[in-house]
Parts: C-alpha cells; structure tokens; sequence
C-alpha cells in the first residue's frame, strides 16, 4: 500500500498534466471517482484536470501523506497536509479508497480534518 499511496501523492504534486496522466492510468480504474467537500470528479480526465485546478489554487504547496496507512479488506485510509516545505499545514484530511480487485483505486473519499476558509 505504500507504493499506492506514494503514487497517489506523487500525482497530486505532479505539475506537468501528461506526467501526472501517467501516474493516474497507472493507479486509478477508469471509472474511478474522487469526492471531497469541494469536489466530485469521475474517469482518469477530469481527475487530471482536478489536481491541476488545485495546483492553481495552492501554488507553491504540496500534498505529504501524514501517519501510517490503514487497510483493511478493499479499503485503504491515510491522512495528508497541504502544506510549504519547512511551514505549518494550511489544509490536513483524511481519505478514504476502495480498491479494485487488481489493487487500483476505485474510489476516494476525502474528508477535510481543517481548511482554508473559502
């Protein structure tokens, strides 16, 4: 699972969208979907354009998963911050994927544990 995961916040930070298209097909079922309190996406595109919709939002900081990763059966939970190297976390949560029988994310689930007022 921790290959996974660094994948999957390698792909968060991943700037250049072709880059980052590789990262996804490598990972992410094409039918998966990521829903936050912010955002709901589905299929490997609109997840591409996400991440760098976020990356617009908050340049300069870069998604680190925090803690142990949590498995059991098709599920897998890590905790992440947003944050400058070096600086306190501006945003921290907690996600929650379904796996594939294949071991590729099926579907995420964030939750925001703290946030930047909008």
């Amino acid at each position: 699972m921790t290959a996974l995961a660094d994948q999957y916040f390698a792909m968060w930070n991943e700037a250049d969208a072709d880059r980052r298209a590789v990262l996804i097909e490598g990972s992410w079922a094409e039918d998966a979907t990521f829903v936050d309190p912010s955002f709901e996406v589905t299929g490997h595109d609109d997840l591409n354009k996400l991440v760098g919709a976020a990356q617009q939002m908050f340049p300069g900081l870069a998604f680190v998963r925090i803690g142990d990763i949590d498995e059991h059966h098709s599920y897998v939970r890590w905790t992440w911050h947003l944050k400058a190297e070096g600086q306190e976390p501006v945003a921290g949560g907690t996600d929650i994927v379904l796996l594939t029988p294949d071991g590729r994310i099926q579907q995420v689930i964030g939750f925001h544990d703290f946030a930047p007022a909008h």
